[in-house]
């Protein structure tokens, strides 16, 4: 038997240039938060990710579900030490807890989904990034204290949202 509606959640509709998409700006790339853990009750979260050439996280890993679609350019996942490259079309699911990292190798910049459930990754991202205006926004130029500050946050929240830097 499945539960009654609840009327107190609503529809979600997201585009990236809603005024209410919030963008942000982390590692060189930016990240537009499409769909936030709060809009679904907690079970997923959906983000935009635009990878210059050469971009993406270093070896990571965390205990829930990552889901990727790529809508432009081309991707090199590494998963558990074994590269993958896929192109725009392709969807790459990745197992909680399994080391993992990409990195764009399109020659030019990249775009994908990814959906992680439950949501988190979100809220972790919007606490370790910097807020930017939209999608186009330049990075903000950080000092060295400033950057080796982000990176010490990223660090001691990583484990608050189930994360672990390899």
């Amino acid at each position: 038997m499945i539960p009654d509606d609840d009327p107190s959640r609503s529809l979600t509709v997201a585009a990236p240039d809603d005024r209410d998409t919030t963008y942000v700006s982390l590692v060189g790339n930016t990240y537009a938060m499409l769909v936030t853990g709060d809009r679904t009750d907690g079970r997923y979260c959906l983000i935009e990710m635009h990878v210059p050439d050469g971009g993406g996280p270093p070896p990571h890993r965390h205990d829930f579900e990552e889901m990727f679609t790529i809508l432009e350019g081309e991707i090199e996942f590494t998963f558990r030490g074994e590269k993958h490259t896929v192109r725009a079309g392709t969807t790459v699911n990745v197992p909680a807890n399994a080391p993992h990292h990409f990195r764009n190798v399109s020659g030019a910049p990249a775009r994908m989904l990814c959906m992680c459930t439950p949501a988190g990754q979100d809220e972790y991202f919007m606490r370790i990034g910097d807020v930017v205006a939209g999608m186009d926004a330049p990075a903000p130029e950080l000092t060295e204290d400033e950057a080796a500050e982000r990176r010490r946050l990223a660090a001691e929240l990583a484990p608050v949202y189930r994360s672990e830097f390899l």
